[in-house]
């Protein structure tokens, strides 16, 4: 077993831990794996250890590697970072999940580009749940309307919602924070929206992001170590 492979299983270890504590079903929670800016190779290493789901920000860089990895035909890609118009098109066509809708237009032409031959996209309502202003995501008020909207499209599925808890909060802070995203995803629900996603913790987070219903967590340095943004 890899460097790489270890650190994977001691996050699936810390994760079914938080999941036993927080007194969740076994596998109740789903563990994307944040591979931005780390190359296939690493991928190929993680999912020879059992992970499918991905996650990446970078559109682009994203792309070359679906191409890379194109052998690997159960894998399954997570966008989470902000989609350019002039990128939809490839997110449209590649991608299985997009966590980070937060406008309108954008969706809408995803949802125009989606080929009729595969599933509907799966997608999540970014919620700005810190209010920071160089986060992107709707503001928590909103949350509910966008996703009614949304889900009147063709080739898209509303799962529920995703946030980026604020990087310097206190664990009451985080609480607050999450739980906030659990009583949006229940405005979701009584707006007529059939949510049941909570995509929310990280690897300085997860512990009470599961306690607080996450149902998807997004790992990416407690397995893949930290990143290099200088390359």
């Amino acid at each position: 077993m890899s460097g790489l492979q270890q650190h994977y299983q001691t996050v699936l270890s810390s994760l079914a831990r938080a999941t036993e504590e927080a007194g969740r079903l076994k596998d109740s929670v789903k563990l994307v794996a944040v591979s931005k800016t780390f190359p296939s190779e690493d991928i190929r290493e993680v999912y020879a250890a059992g992970q499918r789901d991905f996650g990446e920000n970078y559109i682009q860089e994203w792309y070359d590697k679906t191409q890379t990895l194109a052998d690997l035909p159960d894998i399954v890609w997570h966008i989470i970072g902000d989609v350019q118009s002039n990128k939809t098109k490839y997110v449209a066509e590649r991608a299985h999940w997009l966590h980070t809708v937060g406008r309108l237009k954008t969706v809408q032409r995803i949802s125009n580009q989606r080929p009729s031959e595969m599933p509907p996209l799966q997608v999540c309502i970014e919620v700005n749940i810190s209010g920071e202003a160089a986060k992107h995501g709707v503001k928590p008020e909103e949350a509910a309307g966008l996703a009614v909207e949304v889900a009147k499209l063709p080739n898209i599925q509303v799962r529920g919602l995703m946030c980026v808890a604020k990087a310097d909060s206190s664990d009451d802070e985080l609480r607050r924070q999450f739980s906030i995203m659990q009583e949006l995803l229940a405005e979701m629900n009584m707006a007529g929206v059939k949510a049941d996603v909570l995509s929310m913790g990280m690897s300085g987070d997860m512990r009470i992001a599961v306690k607080c219903g996450a149902t998807h967590v997004r790992i990416g340095s407690a397995i893949f170590g930290r990143r290099d943004y200088s390359k």
